[in-house]
Formats: structure tokens, sequence, C-alpha cells
């Protein structure tokens, strides 16, 4: 693997502008403090991450690159009209509580514009052929946002629409791969019914969690229609840690991808699979996400010219999610950098993995990876 910078980090300030204001961790201010939290979805974790990019070990590796606005019509290739229009009307309104978790303010629509046109930024330099590689560091995420559902802070799937653009740019078969804690049920709900993109979420065994997740994340949840076979869920042990992750990647994903060949390889890169974060109970570190980084990069380069986009998703703690960013992102630069880990000391969890992994096993059967596989000779 041949070391390729510098990588382009899309960014747009604007982003930061997305106030989700104070809030009990994800909840509602409670009236028995004086004072509350910032929501946990705020801006410091994307500055500091935006930080440690631009002052770290990788500064000389990597280059910011500007994001955009979207536009509504681009967002409909993913979201329902009516859906785009009642989170536009809900910031109109001035804002507030649209789940139990997720919260908008009145200067929100600009910056959710932003996140949306960075992901789609990022695709457009790949799909463009400036760069094989580029990274989408935007805020708030959106895997969880579905075709008319906000969901879990996000409401403009970044990862969907970049998937879409590849598709509508005249890439056969887009590849997503999401490694954020949570189920990636957005992705899902948009591609579910669709051949041409085959979703792949790595996340805890959480199931649903209301109205607003329906989905279970688990392995019966496999697409429908056309789509049949074109979701492959891996849901992991709680406190799955680094083994887990990449095991998941060469046993699950490897396979799948060998089957689908994919032009294109969209990725949902969250950080809160690590074992600080508070919104995640796994203890993937460092040399987790330095791996998964790295595999990515690999299945690229085997199966789809190298070319990957990849969307910021979760990653909570400001203190650790960047370094977990940096890891990643030394990964995929493919060269011989390895940062120290400032902090883990967790030790693998691996209760349940073999047991979990015969499951999936099970599930890609010869006729399963022969109805993902794609059409021609290989």
């Amino acid at each position: 693997m041949t070391r390729i910078d510098p990588l382009p980090i899309h960014f747009d300030a604007r982003v930061l502008d997305h106030d989700t204001g104070p809030a009990l961790h994800e909840a509602a201010p409670s009236p028995w403090f004086a004072a509350n939290e910032p929501h946990t979805e705020g801006r410091l974790r994307i500055e500091r991450m935006h930080d440690i990019l631009a002052r770290g070990p990788v500064s000389d590796a990597v280059r910011f690159a500007p994001g955009r606005l979207a536009a509504e019509e681009e967002l409909a290739a993913v979201h329902d009209a009516a859906y785009i229009e009642e989170v536009r009307r809900a910031t109109e309104r001035g804002g507030g509580w649209v789940t139990g978790t997720t919260r908008l303010s009145a200067g929100s629509y600009a910056p959710l514009l932003a996140a949306a046109g960075t992901a789609l930024a990022a695709a457009e330099t790949v799909l463009s052929g400036a760069a094989p590689l580029a990274y989408a560091l935007t805020r708030p995420p959106g895997h969880h946002a579905q075709r008319a559902q906000a969901d879990g802070y996000c409401f403009f799937n970044g990862a969907a629409l970049a998937a879409d653009a590849a598709r509508r740019a005249g890439i056969e078969r887009v590849l997503v791969v999401d490694w954020d804690v949570h189920h990636g049920n957005g992705t899902q709900d948009i591609f579910y019914e669709r051949d041409d993109v085959l979703t792949v979420s790595l996340h805890m065994d959480h199931g649903a969690w209301g109205p607003s997740h329906p989905q279970t994340g688990r392995l019966e949840e496999r697409g429908a229609g056309a789509g049949a076979g074109f979701t492959q869920n891996v849901p992991l042990p709680l406190g799955a840690g680094n083994t887990a992750y990449l095991r998941a990647f060469d046993e699950v994903v490897a396979p799948l991808a060998e089957r689908f060949r994919p032009g294109m390889i969209v990725c949902a890169s969250g950080q809160d699979a690590s074992a600080y974060d508070p919104n995640g109970r796994h203890n993937v570190s460092m040399p987790g996400f330095r791996g998964i980084g790295r595999r990515v990069r690999e299945l690229a380069e085997r199966h789809s010219e190298g070319r990957a986009i990849l969307v910021q998703e979760g990653g909570y703690n400001p203190s650790y999610a960047p370094y977990c960013l940096l890891a990643t992102v030394e990964g995929l630069l493919g060269g011989a950098s390895e940062t120290p880990d400032p902090l883990a000391y967790v030790p693998d969890q691996l209760l349940g993995l073999d047991a979990r992994f015969a499951e999936i096993a099970a599930e890609l059967s010869p006729e399963r990876l022969a109805r993902v596989g794609a059409p021609g000779p290989r």
C-alpha cells in the first residue's frame, strides 16, 4: 500500500452554527441543575477533530477543501420533498426538540444544508478524479436520517447523498460501510429496496429505540423487493472492541465486496465505538480505527480503483474522538505513521464474538453471496 497525500478534508465552518443548546447529555435540560452542560452533539467535537488534523502529525499529509450548501433539489434525491420542507419550517418557527434526543435551533437550516453539501463536495472530489479519497468533516451526523424521519441528531443523510451521487454519476454499484457505534438505520431505510447500493452496518446490538428508529439492526433485516439481500447488519455484543470490528471487515465486509464488486465505496465514519464515548459502550481504540482506515483503503484499491468517500458521523468525547479520527486518517493514508494512543487501556472484549460471527457466517451462504454478486465475468 503506497502512501497517498494530500488527503482532501472537506470542511465548511457553517456547520458549527447548528446550535443544539443545553441538555442533560442528549435529553432536555434538567430543572434540578443551576447550569446544564451542552448537548452531546455540539460544535466542540468537530472543532477538536479539525484541530488535530490541522495541527497534529498528519497535518502535512492532508489539505482542507471547501464544503458548500446543498440545494433542496439535491436533498430530494434521498429525502421526501415534504420532509425537507418540514425541517425548514421547523427552523423558521424557532426550532425545538424534534425527537427526545434531536434538537434544531432557529439558525440550523443553513448548517444542515452545509453538512449535506460538504458530503456532496467530498463525493464530487472523488467522482471528478481530483483525488481517490476524500473525507467530509461535518456535523450534525446523518446516518440515522431516514427518507422522511429525523432521528439520533440527524436530519439529512450525507452518506446516502454521496452514494446516490455516485450512482447518478454512472457508478453501477456502490458499497456503503458504516462503523458508527449505532445502527445506520437511515441509510438502510433509504436503500432498503435497491440492489445497486449494498449497505453494511457494524454497530452495538441495541435494537429499535422507538417510533423514530423502528429498525432493529439485526440479521433478519436483509432488504426487500429488488433489494432483498443487499442489506447486511453486523450487530456486535456490548463492549466489542478492536478485534470485533476488524473481524467484521475481514469476515463480512470483504467477502461481500468481493461478490458485489463496487465501483465506489462510501463510508459512514463514526468514532463513537471508542472506549470513552458517552454514546457508545464499545472498546475500539486508536489501533482499531487505524485498522479500519487501512481496510477501507485496501478494499478501495481492490474493487473501486482506489476510490472512497468518507463522511463524518458520531464521536462525542471531545478529548478522545479526535485521536480516533486521527488514527482512521493514518490508516487511510497508508504510511508508517502510528501516533501513540494517549488514553486507551481497556482490554479487548472477546465474549460472544465467535458465536455472533458464526451466526453471520451462516447468513453469508453461497446462495446469499450469489445474490449480491455483480453480473458479468469475474
